[in-house]
């Protein structure tokens, strides 16, 4: 038994690198799907306090520990995985989501930021929600291709341990 096939937890990691994704995943998936588009349908005041609430409340541990825990996981798993035959699909989701991670940092975050120190309803929701909508897209893409490819080196993973090729 190699390094990368002893008990070092590596299937832990991997495992817990997905959950983590999925969950982020997910939350982007909701928002491009449910809530965004039922935002819409409300008036500027109501559309922003809104965004403003939801922007104030996600900022909680159980939150950041699937957002950044799925960076982090994935970035170990991926030095675990080094030397195996699903190396290139971790590494292929740590991309995928350190990419997400960036949208967010780089684009959703300033708009929520926008979003809070606006006054005036009209005007923020004008500058926000055609951009954070369409970020959020992206990242939604990015992080369930992620999540993808993570299972796709489970099931290698899972082959590996075994002793078949992968």
């Amino acid at each position: 038994m190699t390094r990368t096939q002893g008990t070092n937890g590596t299937g832990w990691v991997l495992g817990a690198a997905t959950v983590a994704m999925g969950l982020a995943a997910g939350v982007f998936y909701v928002f491009a799907c449910a809530i965004m588009p039922a935002l819409a349908r409300s008036d500027d005041r109501v559309f922003v306090e809104v965004m403003r609430d939801i922007n104030d409340v996600i900022q909680n541990p159980v939150f950041f520990l699937s957002f950044m825990g799925a960076l982090v996981l994935t970035g170990i798993a991926a030095w675990q995985s080094r030397g195996t035959p699903y190396r290139r699909w971790v590494w292929a989701a740590s991309v995928a989501y350190a990419l997400a991670f960036l949208v967010t940092v780089a684009f959703n975050i300033p708009l929520n930021d926008t979003l809070a120190d606006t006054a005036d309803m009209g005007a923020a929701r004008d500058r926000f929600e055609d951009a954070w909508v369409g970020w959020n897209v992206v990242r939604a893409g990015l992080s369930t291709v992620g999540v993808g490819c993570l299972v796709r080196a489970l099931v290698l993973y899972g082959g590996f341990r075994r002793g078949g090729a992968g």
